[in-house]
């Protein structure tokens, strides 16, 4: 069953933001005590120039180091902050950098960053066999020492497409719900040689795609067969963190309305 649409109050607009950032130096999306979030500078941003405190509602909460090139979230500001001039200009010189605002937009009132998605889709990058990642590309790029195989990628993320319960794809947290339906996970080989997972699904859970790649990759170095990553996601049995790729390889990429 679907999440509730939540109302703006009265006397209030929303605005849709769209929105990049280098994960690299923020304790992820949500905020946390005593560290740096995208949330977090968001919030402070928005708020200083809309004249109140807002409560931004993002489309998908990045982990710790995970980048987004096209991430949504939506804001409710007073009616007459609405027809400040230059949002995106405003905020960008506001925010560090390292976080762009591309597009501010006048959304419904139904309108909802996170319960109005119907699929979001993430892409790794990884380098195997020891390649060399280009100091530019050492942020969004994870590194394996081993040589990966993509057809056997593929044949181990294929069977974990499709509606399934993937709790042992997701780290624990209290009241999670693990069933998903993962509609895409494809591995292609880049000219540079790097390798790419694109991943998309309804929703994900805590440290998924992340859960994810490692499982696949297990296989596309020959360490266990296919029918391994079927058997993990039927068992329902945790995979072990040893699984759990590096969040900077990992770039939130498209959210679907």
């Amino acid at each position: 069953m679907s999440e509730p649409t939540v109302f703006l109050a009265s006397g209030f607009c929303r605005l849709r933001i769209d929105l990049s950032y280098d994960g690299t130096n923020y304790a992820g999306w949500a905020p946390q005590p005593d560290q740096r979030t995208i949330e977090g500078e968001l919030t402070s941003a928005i708020s200083k120039l809309a004249g109140v405190q807002v409560e931004p509602v993002v489309a998908g909460r990045t982990d710790a180091g995970v980048h987004a090139t096209a991430q949504v979230m939506h804001v409710d500001v007073p009616k007459a902050a609405d027809d400040i001039p230059n949002w995106v200009f405003r905020l960008n010189r506001i925010l560090d950098p390292d976080i762009r605002i591309l597009k501010v937009s006048a959304a419904a009132d139904d309108f909802h960053a996170r319960f109005s998605a119907v699929e979001r889709e993430y892409q790794y990058r990884l380098a195997d066999n020891n390649q060399i990642v280009l100091p530019l590309e050492r942020y969004n790029t994870a590194t394996w020492f081993r040589a990966l195989d993509v057809d056997r990628l593929n044949e181990a993320s294929s069977l974990l497409l499709g509606e399934h319960d993937f709790v042992a794809f997701c780290k624990f947290r209290e009241d999670q719900k693990t069933v998903r339906t993962l509609k895409k996970f494809h591995w292609s080989r880049l000219d540079s040689g790097i390798l790419t997972a694109d991943v998309a699904a309804n929703a994900f859970c805590y440290s998924m795609v992340r859960n994810l790649v490692g499982a696949a990759v297990a296989v596309g170095e020959g360490r266990f067969e296919k029918e391994w990553a079927q058997a993990i996601l039927d068992n329902k049995e945790r995979v072990s963190d040893s699984y759990v790729f590096p969040a900077n390889g990992l770039t939130l990429v498209k959210v679907s309305y």
